[in-house]
């Protein structure tokens, strides 16, 4: 720096003690949160360096043999080195920060390949069945366990758990969605009682539905085993997540809704139908879908309450009938090889079903972009009817 430059510099009073004016700028964040290329680096040289280090320990310091081993001991040095590195140029917030960022990451990588290896086992267990078209449109009437793939299918099954999950969904649909516009809506010192018995129905044992509904309906009443059992069965199973999910809805919605309605002359129950539903729409329809997905899945109430039945069963009064869980369960109890494939193949089916449940919560449950909103609406609604 010339001796010209200097007077010139001072005069701008942009120079910071400490600070080199020549060096090259930062690396700007694309957006909050972003990590820049220095930090990706520093990343991935952790768990690289951790990597060696949990080859070092479990390969030559210590005897812990197995791919299990290798993987703990790796998360603890990519962790432990991560750390260090976060320490060497940032303060304790930044340590903490970036330690618990990676513990986040890490359970979140495990909980998708938890997921993906089941899906991949699966699928790769039951694909043959699934190769077959009358797998789709025939029942197991007069075929047996150690028949061919060609014979034979779960048209059965998915007709009775389509009969059931119907009349479980007519059920739980008023009701839970009625729970929660009581518990959101009226209030009061009942609605704090119904709220928590519905919070501890949310973690009820689904076998414990299944002995409530065998001892009442079975054993007291002395009605047969059948498809309307087990439906009531599932439907003690959905209510509760139908009715939680739902009063979350509906709390969500905004209070000045329910106060412009009310202003404008409507009474309670004409803002709850025309204004509070028709806002959780989205919400609610992906509570039913949620509650649907935990219905479709069970097999204890089924299995307590239903009955296998190897043909097709529309009456759900008349007798036994079978589903997508009950004939898994049951066929692979079997043994034989190719009943096993079958039992992998209407898994496959049912995870299908299942993701195409949950796909289509997460479409609902998306905002409408197009069009007013409900509350824009109301709003001209009232001014027009202040102006007047």
């Amino acid at each position: 720096m010339t001796a010209t430059q200097q007077p010139a510099r001072q005069a701008g009073s942009t120079h910071l003690p400490g600070y080199d004016d020549d060096a090259a700028p930062a690396v700007p964040r694309r957006y909050l949160g972003a990590s820049t290329p220095d930090e990706k680096f520093t990343r991935l040289g952790s768990w690289a360096a951790g990597f060696g280090l949990a080859w070092l320990v479990t390969q030559r310091l210590l005897p812990l043999e197995g791919l299990p081993w290798f993987l703990v001991v790796w998360f603890l040095s990519g962790i432990a080195v991560t750390a260090v590195t976060a320490a060497m140029t940032g303060s304790r917030t930044d340590v903490v920060d970036r330690v618990a960022g990676t513990v986040i990451t890490c359970a979140a990588l495990v909980v998708g390949a938890a997921l993906l290896t089941t899906i991949v086992f699966v699928v790769s267990r039951g694909w043959r069945p699934l190769m077959h078209l009358n797998f789709f449109v025939d029942d197991m009437s007069g075929v047996g366990p150690k028949d061919g793939f060609d014979k034979g299918g779960i048209l059965h099954a998915i007709i009775g758990s389509l009969i059931q999950l119907g009349i479980a969904l007519a059920i739980t649909l008023p009701l839970g969605i009625g729970t929660a516009v009581f518990m959101t809506e009226v209030g009061g010192r009942f609605a704090r009682v119904v709220r928590t018995v519905v919070e501890a129905m949310t973690a009820l044992p689904s076998i414990v539905a299944g002995l409530f509904i065998y001892t009442v309906l079975i054993v007291t009443l002395g009605y047969p085993r059948s498809g309307l059992a087990a439906s009531l069965a599932i439907a003690v199973m959905m209510l509760p997540i139908i009715a939680r999910s739902a009063d979350v809805v509906l709390r969500v919605v905004p209070g000045g809704l329910r106060e412009a309605s009310l202003a404008l002359g409507a009474s309670r129950w004409r803002t709850v139908w025309h204004v509070v539903l028709p806002t959780a729409r989205p919400g609610l329809a992906t509570a039913v879908i949620l509650g649907v997905a935990r219905g479709i899945g069970e097999t204890s109430p089924v299995l307590l309450t239903s009955g296998a039945a190897a043909f097709v069963v529309t009456n759900p009064t008349d007798g036994v009938m079978n589903s997508l869980p009950l004939f898994i369960y049951s066929t692979v109890r079997s043994g034989e090889p190719n009943a096993i494939t079958r039992a992998f193949g209407a898994a496959t089916v049912l995870l299908v079903l299942v993701l195409i449940l949950f796909v289509t919560a997460r479409l609902l449950a998306r905002p409408r972009r197009s069009g007013p909103s409900l509350r824009s609406r109301l709003r001209s609604s009232v001014l027009n009817r202040v102006s007047r």
